[in-house]
């Protein structure tokens, strides 16, 4: 062979070698590093059918997965732990058909019987508190689950239920680990946090290696997760992920300023603080869009008698201001959202106007009745409905005399800012001339007084929303515990409560789903006409997070850090 021959193939040959070398080092360059969160209180459990506070689910969210789960883009449900499902033409009958290379962290396989055990012996055993019975319990009874190979589960339901797919996404715990402690009647005390690490079994991408209480939880690497990236590679890519427990946001936010943590939720009111350091400390605001969390204010008109007293709950007087249907309506002119904007907000926020976020997506109305601020337009609205001003706009007075005055409860704990925005909303409704006294509680107490002791005139609160209407019929329904403004009714008081049960009833069995939104869009619609409750503003989701991550893609539905199984370290 010719000399300058043998000299090309050597060459093309070294740069084969040295593209398949560059080419392995670039597949395995994503692996191992640590992202480092902060969390606000220990967890209460690491028993995720017990759980009930944010805190828990926020750790228990790495280690554990469901059938389904939700496009964090789309929105849309999508398959997670099943790999497809069936349905029957009557929409009673669900066959999933479970992926069958999943194994719990443990290296037991994943099957069909874990599926089960879940459903028929944890969620629906009378001796196991669990708030998602509530939820998977369709038309008073519960869901039929059963094993039908080892890879293959039947779910029969009563009636049709249009959001059974996405209440799919309930997390799926291991029959083997925990058979026996339901057996013994121990399962509500299992997996509490005094418990060992390497007993804490799931399919999710992490597991938990270290709990510090009071101080952090380290979540290492699961090597039996079940995902692979689109190039073949096992995830996820990174080794570990720490916790810092940190109560006070305000330290958060400092720690994640000096480097000790690398990403952070940011505030309105934190955002021009921020934002000058972006370059300097290596971090971007990321922008995901208005959140679920509501903020409103709402009325007690419960008409019942207090069995302890035999007196009314509400001061009949008070009640027949807080029952008038123009009252509210002054009440949601002559608030000005676009001042809590700016004041709290720094201009981060919209107006809200109805029971839904924009960020709900297919089932968001737009087209609800918007009260615009207009102080002259509550003042005649009022006087229409009989009220009467002393000393010019200083004092109203209700049709038999008696000055407007009640008193507005809101949590001290400042979340999400609602101190301020009530104190807001006392100086607007002074306007119109109401003597408002904001009264700050704890929230343990607010919440007594909204659920049992029913001892308050109006309140100032949130409630998380969702992408699914149906999830928030404990608040719409008449009968709903959180039906705040006239909880637990036996029968509807009015004609649109009746109306929107019917809305909810139909809802949940109507497959179309676009009919299910002509059915949604008009409740929405009552919300905004009848005000039981009186939306102000949403706030717009904000995460700083430093640059040296890839694969970052933050969203308003799932966070920073939706997608953690793919998230990695740039080198």
């Amino acid at each position: 062979m010719p000399r300058n021959k043998v000299q090309l193939l050597f060459v093309l040959c070294s740069l084969c070698i040295c593209s398949a070398v560059q080419g392995a080092y670039a597949a395995t360059s994503r692996f191992g590093g640590s992202l480092v969160l902060a969390t606000s209180s220990d967890p209460k459990t690491f028993n995720d059918i017990v759980s009930t506070d944010v805190n828990s689910a926020t750790v228990t969210s790495l280690i554990f997965e469901g059938l389904t789960t939700a496009d964090p883009f789309t929105l849309k449900v999508i398959p997670n732990l099943a790999k497809s499902w069936d349905v029957s033409p009557d929409g009673l009958q669900w066959t999933f058909h479970l992926r069958e290379d999943v194994r719990w962290s443990d290296g037991v396989s994943f099957g069909a019987d874990d599926v089960v055990f879940t459903f028929n012996g944890l969620i629906y055993n009378p001796d196991i508190p669990s708030s998602s019975k509530d939820v998977l319990t369709v038309d008073g009874k519960p869901l039929k689950v059963e094993k039908i190979d080892e890879h293959t589960v039947c779910f029969t339901l009563p009636v049709k239920f249009a959001p059974f797919l996405r209440a799919m996404g309930q997390t799926i715990l291991p029959q083997h680990c925990l058979f026996q402690a339901v057996k013994q009647k121990k399962f509500s005390f299992t997996w509490g946090i005094d418990t060992p690490p390497e007993q804490i079994v799931g399919t999710g991408p992490f597991m938990l290696s270290e709990y510090h209480p009071g101080e952090r939880l380290i979540f290492k690497r699961n090597p039996r997760y079940w995902k692979r990236s689109p190039q073949g590679e096992a995830l996820p890519y990174l080794d570990q992920v720490i916790y810092l427990i940190i109560p006070d946001a305000q330290a958060q936010l400092l720690k994640f300023i000096d480097g000790e943590l690398d990403a952070a939720s940011v505030s309105g009111s934190e955002y021009p603080l921020l934002k000058p350091l972006e370059e300097q400390k290596n971090f971007h605001i990321h922008e995901a869009g208005a959140n679920y969390d509501s903020n409103f204010v709402t009325f007690n008109q419960n008409v019942s008698i207090n069995p302890k007293t035999r007196r009314p709950f509400v001061d009949p007087v008070k009640l027949s201001w807080f029952a008038n249907l123009k009252f509210r309506r002054a009440i949601a002119h002559a608030i000005d959202k676009r001042k809590i904007i700016e004041i709290l907000n720094n201009g981060f926020g919209q107006p809200q106007n109805g029971p839904m976020s924009p960020s709900s997506g297919f089932f968001y109305d737009p087209d609800v009745t918007v009260y615009d601020y207009n102080l002259e337009k509550a003042r005649m609205i009022l006087q229409q409905a009989g009220f009467k001003y002393r000393r010019g706009h200083e004092t109203l007075e209700d049709p038999s005399g008696h000055p407007v005055e009640f008193n507005l409860y809101t949590a001290n704990a400042n979340t999400a800012g609602r101190e301020q925005m009530a104190a807001i909303i006392r100086s607007d409704l002074g306007a119109i001339g109401m003597k408002v006294n904001l009264v700050p509680v704890e929230f343990n107490t607010l919440v007594n007084k909204l659920m049992s002791s029913f001892d308050w005139d109006m309140v100032m609160i949130g409630l998380s929303g969702g992408v699914e209407p149906h999830f928030g019929q404990n608040v719409w329904k008449s009968s709903g515990g959180l039906h705040l403004w006239a909880p637990r009714q036996d029968k509807p008081a009015t004609a649109w409560e009746a109306r929107m049960d019917e809305i909810y009833d139909l809802g949940a069995q109507e497959l179309d789903e676009n009919k299910r939104k002509v059915l949604y869009d008009e409740f929405q619609r009552i919300v905004a006409d009848q005000l039981p409750v009186i939306y102000t503003v949403l706030n717009i989701d904000m995460y700083a997070v430093r640059n040296k991550f890839g694969n970052l893609k933050p969203t308003v539905n799932g966070g920073a850090f939706h997608n953690i199984e793919e998230i990695y370290i740039k080198r």
